[in-house]
Protein backbone atom coordinates (compact mmCIF):
# COMPACT_ATOMS: atom_id res chain seq x y z
CA UNK A 1 0.00 0.00 0.00
CA UNK A 2 1.23 3.69 -0.67
CA UNK A 3 2.10 5.59 1.47
CA UNK A 4 -0.37 8.25 1.06
CA UNK A 5 -3.13 5.32 1.60
CA UNK A 6 -1.51 4.63 4.70
CA UNK A 7 -2.28 8.06 5.78
CA UNK A 8 -5.95 8.01 4.30
CA UNK A 9 -6.85 4.63 5.59
CA UNK A 10 -5.39 5.96 9.10
CA UNK A 11 -7.02 9.24 9.42
CA UNK A 12 -10.32 7.70 8.07
CA UNK A 13 -10.23 5.13 11.10
CA UNK A 14 -9.24 7.07 13.44
CA UNK A 15 -12.14 9.25 12.47
CA UNK A 16 -14.37 6.13 12.97
CA UNK A 17 -12.65 5.20 16.09
CA UNK A 18 -11.41 1.69 15.26
CA UNK A 19 -8.25 2.36 16.74
CA UNK A 20 -6.03 -0.57 15.81
CA UNK A 21 -6.36 0.06 12.05
CA UNK A 22 -5.47 3.98 12.53
CA UNK A 23 -2.55 2.73 14.73
CA UNK A 24 -1.11 0.64 12.53
CA UNK A 25 -1.59 2.69 9.68
CA UNK A 26 -0.15 5.98 11.24
CA UNK A 27 2.68 3.44 12.17
CA UNK A 28 2.83 2.41 8.36
CA UNK A 29 2.66 6.21 7.14
CA UNK A 30 5.30 7.57 9.97
CA UNK A 31 7.58 4.94 8.33
CA UNK A 32 7.18 6.39 4.54
CA UNK A 33 6.66 9.90 4.97
CA UNK A 34 6.45 12.47 7.80
CA UNK A 35 3.43 12.84 9.66
CA UNK A 36 1.76 16.38 9.85
CA UNK A 37 1.40 17.77 13.79
CA UNK A 38 -2.56 16.64 13.72
CA UNK A 39 -1.76 12.85 12.23
CA UNK A 40 0.73 13.07 15.45
CA UNK A 41 -1.37 14.06 17.44
CA UNK A 42 -4.26 11.45 16.18
CA UNK A 43 -1.46 8.63 16.11
CA UNK A 44 -0.75 9.41 19.72
CA UNK A 45 -4.73 9.03 21.39
CA UNK A 46 -5.07 6.05 19.15
CA UNK A 47 -2.22 4.88 20.59
CA UNK A 48 -3.66 5.58 24.26
CA UNK A 49 -7.00 4.11 23.44
CA UNK A 50 -5.56 0.71 22.73
CA UNK A 51 -3.31 1.12 26.07
CA UNK A 52 0.52 1.57 24.68
CA UNK A 53 0.88 4.41 27.34
CA UNK A 54 4.42 5.17 26.76
CA UNK A 55 4.34 5.41 23.14
CA UNK A 56 1.03 7.17 23.51
CA UNK A 57 3.08 9.66 25.70
CA UNK A 58 5.88 10.05 23.47
CA UNK A 59 3.87 10.83 20.38
CA UNK A 60 1.62 13.39 22.15
CA UNK A 61 5.07 14.95 23.83
CA UNK A 62 6.03 15.27 20.22
CA UNK A 63 3.36 16.98 18.94
CA UNK A 64 3.06 19.10 21.35
CA UNK A 65 6.73 20.13 21.06
CA UNK A 66 5.96 20.75 17.26
CA UNK A 67 2.44 22.98 18.70
CA UNK A 68 5.06 24.99 20.50
CA UNK A 69 7.57 25.68 17.77
CA UNK A 70 4.75 27.10 15.70
CA UNK A 71 3.69 29.44 18.63
CA UNK A 72 -0.16 27.81 18.46
CA UNK A 73 -0.57 28.43 22.06
CA UNK A 74 -4.01 27.21 22.72
CA UNK A 75 -3.40 23.63 20.71
CA UNK A 76 -0.04 23.34 22.45
CA UNK A 77 -2.16 23.93 26.26
CA UNK A 78 -4.84 21.66 25.17
CA UNK A 79 -2.53 18.87 24.13
CA UNK A 80 -0.32 19.61 27.49
CA UNK A 81 -3.81 18.84 29.63
CA UNK A 82 -4.30 15.65 28.04
CA UNK A 83 -0.56 14.62 28.41
CA UNK A 84 -0.97 15.60 32.08
CA UNK A 85 -4.36 13.22 32.15
CA UNK A 86 -2.69 10.32 30.79
CA UNK A 87 0.46 10.46 33.11
CA UNK A 88 -1.78 10.99 36.02
CA UNK A 89 -3.53 7.62 35.09
CA UNK A 90 -0.73 5.99 34.46
CA UNK A 91 0.00 6.76 38.25
CA UNK A 92 3.15 8.87 37.85
CA UNK A 93 2.20 12.21 39.68
CA UNK A 94 6.15 13.83 39.65
CA UNK A 95 5.59 14.21 35.71
CA UNK A 96 1.74 14.99 36.07
CA UNK A 97 2.81 17.95 37.88
CA UNK A 98 5.25 19.23 35.64
CA UNK A 99 2.53 19.19 32.69
CA UNK A 100 0.27 20.79 34.62
CA UNK A 101 3.03 23.76 35.15
CA UNK A 102 3.43 23.55 31.67
CA UNK A 103 -0.41 23.85 31.19
CA UNK A 104 -0.71 26.81 33.71
CA UNK A 105 2.42 28.89 31.65
CA UNK A 106 0.67 28.99 28.01
CA UNK A 107 -3.19 29.34 29.82
CA UNK A 108 -1.78 32.88 31.31
CA UNK A 109 0.16 33.59 27.90
CA UNK A 110 -3.37 33.13 26.10
CA UNK A 111 -6.29 32.25 28.38
CA UNK A 112 -9.33 30.11 27.92
CA UNK A 113 -11.78 28.78 30.44
CA UNK A 114 -12.04 25.41 28.51
CA UNK A 115 -8.18 24.92 29.06
CA UNK A 116 -8.47 25.81 32.56
CA UNK A 117 -11.14 23.85 33.33
CA UNK A 118 -9.49 20.73 31.78
CA UNK A 119 -6.44 22.36 34.05
CA UNK A 120 -8.34 22.50 37.21
CA UNK A 121 -9.96 18.75 36.80
CA UNK A 122 -6.88 17.00 36.54
CA UNK A 123 -4.91 19.33 39.24
CA UNK A 124 -7.92 18.60 42.09
CA UNK A 125 -7.61 14.79 41.20
CA UNK A 126 -3.87 14.85 41.55
CA UNK A 127 -4.12 17.16 44.63
CA UNK A 128 -6.57 14.32 46.48
CA UNK A 129 -4.87 11.09 45.69
CA UNK A 130 -1.64 12.87 47.49
CA UNK A 131 -3.82 13.40 50.67
CA UNK A 132 -4.26 17.94 49.98
CA UNK A 133 -7.70 17.78 50.57
CA UNK A 134 -8.09 21.05 51.49
CA UNK A 135 -5.97 22.40 48.17
CA UNK A 136 -8.51 20.75 46.17
CA UNK A 137 -11.90 21.43 47.67
CA UNK A 138 -10.16 25.28 46.61
CA UNK A 139 -9.51 23.70 43.30
CA UNK A 140 -12.68 22.79 42.45
CA UNK A 141 -14.42 25.54 43.44
CA UNK A 142 -12.36 27.58 40.88
CA UNK A 143 -13.71 25.28 38.83
CA UNK A 144 -17.10 25.47 39.86
CA UNK A 145 -16.45 29.04 38.74
CA UNK A 146 -15.33 28.24 35.24
CA UNK A 147 -17.96 25.34 34.37
CA UNK A 148 -20.80 27.98 35.26
CA UNK A 149 -19.26 30.47 32.34
CA UNK A 150 -18.91 27.82 30.21
CA UNK A 151 -22.35 26.19 30.94
CA UNK A 152 -21.24 22.86 28.92
CA UNK A 153 -22.77 19.76 29.82
CA UNK A 154 -19.11 17.87 29.32
CA UNK A 155 -17.95 20.66 31.89
CA UNK A 156 -20.01 20.05 34.39
CA UNK A 157 -19.70 16.49 34.14
CA UNK A 158 -15.81 17.16 35.01
CA UNK A 159 -16.69 19.49 37.61
CA UNK A 160 -19.59 17.33 39.29
CA UNK A 161 -16.74 14.35 39.03
CA UNK A 162 -14.14 16.23 40.68
CA UNK A 163 -16.75 17.45 43.23
CA UNK A 164 -17.68 14.38 44.46
CA UNK A 165 -14.24 12.83 44.81
CA UNK A 166 -13.36 15.67 46.91
CA UNK A 167 -15.65 15.85 49.11
CA UNK A 168 -15.42 12.21 49.71
CA UNK A 169 -12.36 12.58 52.44
CA UNK A 170 -14.62 14.99 54.31
CA UNK A 171 -17.21 11.65 54.79
CA UNK A 172 -19.96 13.75 53.06
CA UNK A 173 -20.22 10.67 51.73
CA UNK A 174 -24.32 11.47 50.23
CA UNK A 175 -23.30 14.57 48.90
CA UNK A 176 -20.83 13.16 47.01
CA UNK A 177 -22.33 10.33 45.28
CA UNK A 178 -24.80 12.59 44.58
CA UNK A 179 -22.50 14.50 42.50
CA UNK A 180 -20.80 11.57 41.03
CA UNK A 181 -24.04 10.07 39.81
CA UNK A 182 -24.95 13.55 38.60
CA UNK A 183 -21.40 13.43 36.38
CA UNK A 184 -22.64 10.03 34.63
CA UNK A 185 -25.83 11.60 33.15
CA UNK A 186 -24.16 13.38 30.12
CA UNK A 187 -21.35 10.75 29.77
CA UNK A 188 -24.16 8.26 28.91
CA UNK A 189 -25.87 11.06 26.81
CA UNK A 190 -22.36 10.84 24.82
CA UNK A 191 -21.77 15.12 25.57
CA UNK A 192 -18.58 14.13 27.08
CA UNK A 193 -15.19 13.56 25.02
CA UNK A 194 -14.56 10.10 24.80
CA UNK A 195 -11.47 10.20 26.63
CA UNK A 196 -12.59 12.14 29.35
CA UNK A 197 -15.69 10.60 29.44
CA UNK A 198 -13.86 7.39 30.18
CA UNK A 199 -11.54 9.02 33.23
CA UNK A 200 -15.39 9.81 34.73
CA UNK A 201 -16.30 6.34 34.35
CA UNK A 202 -13.05 5.26 36.06
CA UNK A 203 -13.41 7.74 38.47
CA UNK A 204 -16.96 6.80 39.68
CA UNK A 205 -16.04 3.20 39.86
CA UNK A 206 -13.11 3.22 41.77
CA UNK A 207 -14.66 5.55 44.43
CA UNK A 208 -17.72 3.04 44.28
CA UNK A 209 -14.92 0.28 45.19
CA UNK A 210 -13.21 2.14 47.78
CA UNK A 211 -16.47 3.01 49.68
CA UNK A 212 -17.41 -1.15 49.27
CA UNK A 213 -20.21 0.16 47.81
CA UNK A 214 -21.44 -2.56 45.95
CA UNK A 215 -24.96 -1.93 44.11
CA UNK A 216 -24.26 1.76 43.18
CA UNK A 217 -21.08 0.13 41.16
CA UNK A 218 -23.22 -3.03 39.77
CA UNK A 219 -25.78 -0.21 38.58
CA UNK A 220 -23.20 1.54 36.97
CA UNK A 221 -21.51 -1.18 35.63
CA UNK A 222 -24.48 -2.31 33.87
CA UNK A 223 -25.53 0.79 32.27
CA UNK A 224 -21.74 1.69 31.08
CA UNK A 225 -21.77 -1.66 28.87
CA UNK A 226 -24.21 0.00 26.46
CA UNK A 227 -21.19 2.84 26.53
CA UNK A 228 -18.89 1.46 26.01
CA UNK A 229 -20.40 -0.27 23.16
CA UNK A 230 -20.65 3.05 21.15
CA UNK A 231 -18.04 3.43 18.33
CA UNK A 232 -15.96 5.98 20.05
CA UNK A 233 -15.06 3.60 23.34
CA UNK A 234 -15.40 -0.45 22.01
CA UNK A 235 -12.02 -1.11 21.24
CA UNK A 236 -10.39 1.43 24.06
CA UNK A 237 -8.66 0.88 27.02
CA UNK A 238 -11.62 2.25 29.26
CA UNK A 239 -13.42 -0.81 29.65
CA UNK A 240 -10.08 -3.03 30.48
CA UNK A 241 -9.08 -0.58 33.34
CA UNK A 242 -12.56 -0.98 34.93
CA UNK A 243 -12.60 -4.53 34.19
CA UNK A 244 -10.44 -4.90 37.46
CA UNK A 245 -12.91 -3.45 39.59
CA UNK A 246 -15.73 -5.57 37.44
CA UNK A 247 -13.91 -9.16 38.30
CA UNK A 248 -13.81 -7.97 41.66
CA UNK A 249 -17.78 -7.54 41.98
CA UNK A 250 -18.34 -10.83 39.66
CA UNK A 251 -16.39 -13.00 42.06
CA UNK A 252 -18.84 -12.25 44.72
CA UNK A 253 -21.15 -14.69 42.56
CA UNK A 254 -19.55 -16.23 40.11
CA UNK A 255 -16.85 -19.18 40.14
CA UNK A 256 -13.00 -18.43 40.91
CA UNK A 257 -11.67 -20.36 38.27
CA UNK A 258 -13.49 -18.27 35.61
CA UNK A 259 -13.23 -15.36 37.53
CA UNK A 260 -9.13 -15.66 37.36
CA UNK A 261 -8.98 -16.71 33.67
CA UNK A 262 -10.68 -12.96 33.43
CA UNK A 263 -8.42 -11.17 35.27
CA UNK A 264 -5.21 -12.46 33.80
CA UNK A 265 -6.76 -11.33 30.23
CA UNK A 266 -7.40 -8.46 31.22
CA UNK A 267 -4.26 -7.77 32.69
CA UNK A 268 -2.99 -8.97 29.84
CA UNK A 269 -4.87 -6.02 27.98
CA UNK A 270 -3.99 -3.43 30.09
CA UNK A 271 -1.20 -2.86 28.47
CA UNK A 272 1.91 -0.68 29.74
CA UNK A 273 0.30 1.01 32.71
CA UNK A 274 1.69 0.04 35.81
CA UNK A 275 -0.64 1.15 38.45
CA UNK A 276 -3.83 -0.29 36.65
CA UNK A 277 -2.26 -3.99 36.43
CA UNK A 278 -0.66 -3.55 39.77
CA UNK A 279 -4.54 -3.27 40.82
CA UNK A 280 -5.20 -6.60 38.84
CA UNK A 281 -2.44 -8.95 39.86
CA UNK A 282 -3.83 -8.24 43.57
CA UNK A 283 -6.91 -8.76 42.41
CA UNK A 284 -5.66 -12.05 41.06
CA UNK A 285 -4.11 -12.98 44.80
CA UNK A 286 -6.56 -12.74 46.10
CA UNK A 287 -8.68 -14.76 44.00
CA UNK A 288 -6.39 -16.94 44.28
CA UNK A 289 -5.84 -17.20 48.02
CA UNK A 290 -9.35 -17.97 48.42
CA UNK A 291 -9.01 -20.95 46.24
CA UNK A 292 -6.32 -22.03 47.96
CA UNK A 293 -3.41 -21.32 45.29
CA UNK A 294 -0.67 -20.43 47.70
CA UNK A 295 2.37 -20.19 45.71
CA UNK A 296 -0.20 -19.03 42.83
CA UNK A 297 -1.62 -16.12 45.52
CA UNK A 298 2.31 -15.56 46.28
CA UNK A 299 3.18 -14.89 42.78
CA UNK A 300 0.25 -12.67 41.90
CA UNK A 301 1.03 -10.59 45.10
CA UNK A 302 4.39 -10.23 44.44
CA UNK A 303 3.77 -8.65 40.78
CA UNK A 304 1.41 -5.81 42.53
CA UNK A 305 4.14 -5.08 44.28
CA UNK A 306 6.32 -4.59 41.50
CA UNK A 307 3.56 -2.42 39.96
CA UNK A 308 3.34 -0.30 42.63
CA UNK A 309 0.54 -1.50 44.31
CA UNK A 310 1.08 -2.61 48.20
CA UNK A 311 -0.31 -6.26 48.68
CA UNK A 312 -2.08 -5.66 51.47
CA UNK A 313 -4.44 -6.26 53.38
CA UNK A 314 -4.18 -9.80 51.10
CA UNK A 315 -0.90 -10.86 51.54
CA UNK A 316 -1.02 -10.53 54.94
CA UNK A 317 -4.18 -12.80 55.18
CA UNK A 318 -2.52 -15.53 53.36
CA UNK A 319 0.30 -15.49 56.03
CA UNK A 320 -1.89 -15.57 58.66
CA UNK A 321 -3.38 -18.36 56.91
CA UNK A 322 -0.44 -20.19 56.58
CA UNK A 323 0.02 -19.99 60.82
CA UNK A 324 2.14 -17.21 60.13
CA UNK A 325 -0.21 -14.69 62.56
CA UNK A 326 2.92 -12.73 63.72
CA UNK A 327 4.62 -11.76 60.75
CA UNK A 328 1.09 -11.62 59.01
CA UNK A 329 0.07 -8.73 61.50
CA UNK A 330 3.98 -7.12 61.09
CA UNK A 331 2.79 -6.48 57.51
CA UNK A 332 -0.37 -5.43 58.37
CA UNK A 333 0.16 -2.90 60.90
CA UNK A 334 3.09 -1.04 59.15
CA UNK A 335 0.85 -0.87 56.11
CA UNK A 336 -1.76 0.71 58.23
CA UNK A 337 0.50 3.34 60.28
CA UNK A 338 1.47 4.28 57.02
CA UNK A 339 -1.83 4.91 55.46
CA UNK A 340 -2.81 8.72 55.76
CA UNK A 341 -6.42 8.15 53.73
CA UNK A 342 -9.13 7.29 56.37
CA UNK A 343 -10.77 5.56 53.67
CA UNK A 344 -7.94 3.68 52.39
CA UNK A 345 -7.16 2.63 56.14
CA UNK A 346 -11.00 1.08 57.48
CA UNK A 347 -10.81 -1.01 54.27
CA UNK A 348 -7.74 -2.57 56.13
CA UNK A 349 -9.49 -3.00 59.61
CA UNK A 350 -11.50 -6.05 58.25
CA UNK A 351 -8.55 -8.03 57.85
CA UNK A 352 -6.55 -6.21 60.83
CA UNK A 353 -9.77 -8.02 63.12
CA UNK A 354 -9.56 -11.02 61.25
CA UNK A 355 -5.46 -11.60 61.87
CA UNK A 356 -5.87 -10.19 65.76
CA UNK A 357 -8.54 -12.91 66.32
CA UNK A 358 -6.15 -15.63 65.01
CA UNK A 359 -3.84 -14.73 67.33
CA UNK A 360 -6.06 -14.51 70.47
CA UNK A 361 -5.64 -11.06 70.95
CA UNK A 362 -9.18 -10.06 71.90
CA UNK A 363 -8.59 -6.42 72.93
CA UNK A 364 -6.85 -5.66 70.01
CA UNK A 365 -9.61 -7.12 67.83
CA UNK A 366 -12.26 -5.36 70.27
CA UNK A 367 -9.88 -1.87 69.50
CA UNK A 368 -10.16 -2.70 65.70
CA UNK A 369 -13.81 -2.96 65.63
CA UNK A 370 -14.62 -0.32 67.42
CA UNK A 371 -12.37 1.75 64.81
CA UNK A 372 -14.19 -0.39 61.83
CA UNK A 373 -18.08 0.76 63.46
CA UNK A 374 -16.83 4.45 63.68
CA UNK A 375 -15.92 4.33 59.71
CA UNK A 376 -18.64 2.78 59.06
CA UNK A 377 -20.89 4.80 60.52
CA UNK A 378 -18.65 7.92 59.43
CA UNK A 379 -18.77 7.43 55.72
CA UNK A 380 -22.04 6.02 55.48
CA UNK A 381 -21.14 3.12 53.55
CA UNK A 382 -23.29 0.02 53.19
CA UNK A 383 -20.28 -2.16 52.95
CA UNK A 384 -18.19 -0.92 55.47
CA UNK A 385 -20.87 -1.48 57.83
CA UNK A 386 -21.62 -5.16 56.71
CA UNK A 387 -18.19 -5.67 57.23
CA UNK A 388 -17.99 -4.12 61.26
CA UNK A 389 -21.45 -6.61 61.11
CA UNK A 390 -19.41 -9.78 60.39
CA UNK A 391 -15.91 -8.15 62.49
CA UNK A 392 -18.14 -7.38 65.46
CA UNK A 393 -19.94 -10.47 65.86
CA UNK A 394 -16.30 -12.72 65.39
CA UNK A 395 -15.28 -10.80 68.00
CA UNK A 396 -18.24 -12.07 70.58
CA UNK A 397 -17.91 -15.44 69.39
CA UNK A 398 -14.13 -15.45 70.15
CA UNK A 399 -14.96 -13.82 73.84
CA UNK A 400 -18.13 -16.67 74.12
CA UNK A 401 -20.38 -14.69 74.04
CA UNK A 402 -22.61 -17.04 71.42
CA UNK A 403 -25.90 -15.61 71.98
CA UNK A 404 -24.92 -11.80 71.63
CA UNK A 405 -23.13 -12.82 68.87
CA UNK A 406 -26.01 -13.92 66.92
CA UNK A 407 -28.26 -11.54 65.98
CA UNK A 408 -24.97 -9.47 65.02
CA UNK A 409 -23.75 -12.14 62.50
CA UNK A 410 -27.23 -12.57 61.38
CA UNK A 411 -27.11 -8.65 60.51
CA UNK A 412 -23.82 -9.26 58.71
CA UNK A 413 -25.13 -12.37 56.35
CA UNK A 414 -28.74 -9.67 55.39
CA UNK A 415 -25.80 -7.17 54.54
CA UNK A 416 -24.34 -9.27 52.33
CA UNK A 417 -26.82 -10.94 50.96
CA UNK A 418 -28.31 -7.32 49.66
CA UNK A 419 -25.14 -7.16 47.98
CA UNK A 420 -24.27 -10.82 46.84
CA UNK A 421 -21.31 -10.89 48.60
CA UNK A 422 -20.68 -14.96 48.72
CA UNK A 423 -17.63 -15.54 50.00
CA UNK A 424 -18.27 -12.92 52.97
CA UNK A 425 -21.87 -14.98 53.67
CA UNK A 426 -19.79 -18.38 54.14
CA UNK A 427 -17.28 -16.56 56.33
CA UNK A 428 -20.34 -15.55 58.17
CA UNK A 429 -22.15 -18.71 58.14
CA UNK A 430 -18.58 -20.58 59.92
CA UNK A 431 -18.75 -18.04 62.91
CA UNK A 432 -22.85 -18.76 62.95
CA UNK A 433 -22.00 -21.99 63.28
CA UNK A 434 -19.83 -21.92 66.22
CA UNK A 435 -21.99 -19.01 67.87
CA UNK A 436 -24.86 -21.64 67.90
CA UNK A 437 -22.23 -24.79 69.19
CA UNK A 438 -21.93 -22.22 71.80
CA UNK A 439 -25.09 -21.76 72.84
CA UNK A 440 -25.94 -25.53 72.36
CA UNK A 441 -27.54 -25.70 69.04
CA UNK A 442 -25.77 -28.77 67.47
CA UNK A 443 -27.91 -29.12 64.51
CA UNK A 444 -28.31 -25.49 64.26
CA UNK A 445 -24.31 -25.57 64.05
CA UNK A 446 -24.40 -28.09 61.31
CA UNK A 447 -26.51 -26.11 58.81
CA UNK A 448 -24.63 -23.42 59.48
CA UNK A 449 -21.50 -25.20 58.06
CA UNK A 450 -23.22 -26.99 55.40
CA UNK A 451 -24.45 -23.33 54.23
CA UNK A 452 -20.61 -22.12 54.44
CA UNK A 453 -19.46 -25.65 52.46
CA UNK A 454 -21.79 -25.16 50.02
CA UNK A 455 -21.33 -21.32 49.31
CA UNK A 456 -17.26 -22.12 48.96
CA UNK A 457 -18.01 -25.65 46.74
CA UNK A 458 -20.29 -23.20 44.21
CA UNK A 459 -17.34 -20.27 44.33
CA UNK A 460 -14.46 -22.88 43.95
CA UNK A 461 -12.84 -21.81 47.13
CA UNK A 462 -11.51 -23.41 50.12
CA UNK A 463 -12.96 -22.74 53.68
CA UNK A 464 -12.14 -20.16 55.57
CA UNK A 465 -12.23 -22.19 58.75
CA UNK A 466 -13.13 -19.13 60.89
CA UNK A 467 -11.29 -19.13 64.01
CA UNK A 468 -12.40 -21.67 66.83
CA UNK A 469 -13.54 -20.23 70.12
CA UNK A 470 -11.22 -22.07 72.49
CA UNK A 471 -7.75 -22.14 72.54
CA UNK A 472 -5.68 -24.67 70.32
CA UNK A 473 -4.37 -27.49 72.10
CA UNK A 474 -0.69 -27.14 72.91
CA UNK A 475 -0.40 -23.86 72.08
CA UNK A 476 -0.46 -24.81 68.31
CA UNK A 477 -1.62 -22.07 65.58
CA UNK A 478 -4.51 -23.42 63.31
CA UNK A 479 -1.57 -23.93 60.08
CA UNK A 480 0.08 -25.98 63.23
CA UNK A 481 -2.71 -28.35 63.86
CA UNK A 482 -3.48 -29.19 60.44
CA UNK A 483 -0.27 -30.47 59.52
CA UNK A 484 0.19 -32.19 63.34
CA UNK A 485 -3.26 -34.29 61.73
CA UNK A 486 -1.78 -34.95 58.43
CA UNK A 487 1.50 -35.82 59.77
CA UNK A 488 -0.75 -38.54 62.26
CA UNK A 489 -2.62 -39.98 59.23
CA UNK A 490 0.43 -41.21 57.86
CA UNK A 491 0.93 -38.28 55.78
CA UNK A 492 4.94 -37.75 54.53
CA UNK A 493 5.88 -34.46 54.35
CA UNK A 494 5.48 -34.39 50.57
CA UNK A 495 1.74 -35.66 51.19
CA UNK A 496 0.88 -32.66 53.90
CA UNK A 497 2.54 -29.59 51.30
CA UNK A 498 0.25 -31.21 48.33
CA UNK A 499 -2.70 -31.28 50.55
CA UNK A 500 -2.17 -27.74 52.49
CA UNK A 501 -1.05 -26.38 49.33
CA UNK A 502 2.49 -25.38 50.61
CA UNK A 503 6.20 -26.18 50.18
CA UNK A 504 7.58 -29.10 51.86
CA UNK A 505 9.73 -26.65 53.24
CA UNK A 506 7.26 -24.78 54.72
CA UNK A 507 5.93 -28.36 56.90
CA UNK A 508 9.34 -28.87 57.80
CA UNK A 509 9.21 -25.06 59.16
CA UNK A 510 5.56 -25.99 60.91
CA UNK A 511 7.21 -29.35 62.51
CA UNK A 512 10.47 -27.90 63.43
CA UNK A 513 7.49 -25.31 65.87
CA UNK A 514 5.52 -28.31 66.60
CA UNK A 515 7.93 -30.06 68.22
CA UNK A 516 9.45 -27.11 70.56
CA UNK A 517 5.84 -26.32 71.44
CA UNK A 518 4.80 -29.99 72.41
CA UNK A 519 7.90 -30.68 73.77
CA UNK A 520 9.08 -33.70 71.76
CA UNK A 521 12.01 -34.36 69.01
CA UNK A 522 10.38 -36.83 66.89
CA UNK A 523 7.75 -37.41 64.25
CA UNK A 524 6.55 -40.60 66.35
CA UNK A 525 6.20 -38.49 69.14
CA UNK A 526 4.31 -35.81 68.06
CA UNK A 527 2.03 -38.08 65.73
CA UNK A 528 1.34 -39.80 69.29
CA UNK A 529 0.53 -36.49 71.12
CA UNK A 530 -1.93 -35.49 68.25
CA UNK A 531 -3.37 -39.19 68.96
CA UNK A 532 -4.14 -39.10 72.76
CA UNK A 533 -4.90 -34.84 72.09
CA UNK A 534 -7.69 -36.13 69.51
CA UNK A 535 -6.05 -34.22 66.77
CA UNK A 536 -7.86 -35.30 63.58
CA UNK A 537 -7.39 -34.59 59.78
CA UNK A 538 -10.49 -32.59 58.68
CA UNK A 539 -12.57 -35.16 56.29
CA UNK A 540 -11.12 -33.71 53.13
CA UNK A 541 -7.56 -34.77 54.33
CA UNK A 542 -6.81 -38.32 53.51
CA UNK A 543 -3.21 -40.16 52.89
CA UNK A 544 -2.09 -43.72 51.87
CA UNK A 545 -0.98 -45.92 54.40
Amino acid sequence: MAAADDLHTARDAYSRGDWRTAYDHFTAAQTTQGLDTDDLSSYGMAAWRLGYGRHSMQLSEQAFNRLIAANDTQKAAMKAVEVALQWFNGGDFNITRVWINRVRRLHEKQPDDQILAYLLYVDSLVAIDEGRNDVAADLVTQLQEVTTRLNDPGFNALCATASGVTLLPFARTSEAFAQLDEAMMPVLADQVPVDWAGDIYCAVIYECHRLADYSRMKTWFDAMEVWKKGPQVSASWYGTTCEVHKMDLHSATKDYHQIEQRLVDAIAAVGDFPGTAGKGYYELGEIRRRKGDIDGARAAFAQARDHNKDPQPGEALLRCHLGEDAAAWTDLRIRMDAEQDEINRTRLLPAAVEIALARNKVDDADQLCTELETGAEKFDSPGFRAWAAHARGALLVKQGRAAEALPVLQDALKRYRSTQCRYEMAQVYEWLSLARAGTGDKAGAATETANAASIYQQLGAVPNQATPITEAPGGLTKRELEVLAGIAAGGSNRDVSKQLFISEKTVGRHLANIYVKLGVSSRTAAAAWAHENKVKPSASTSFAP
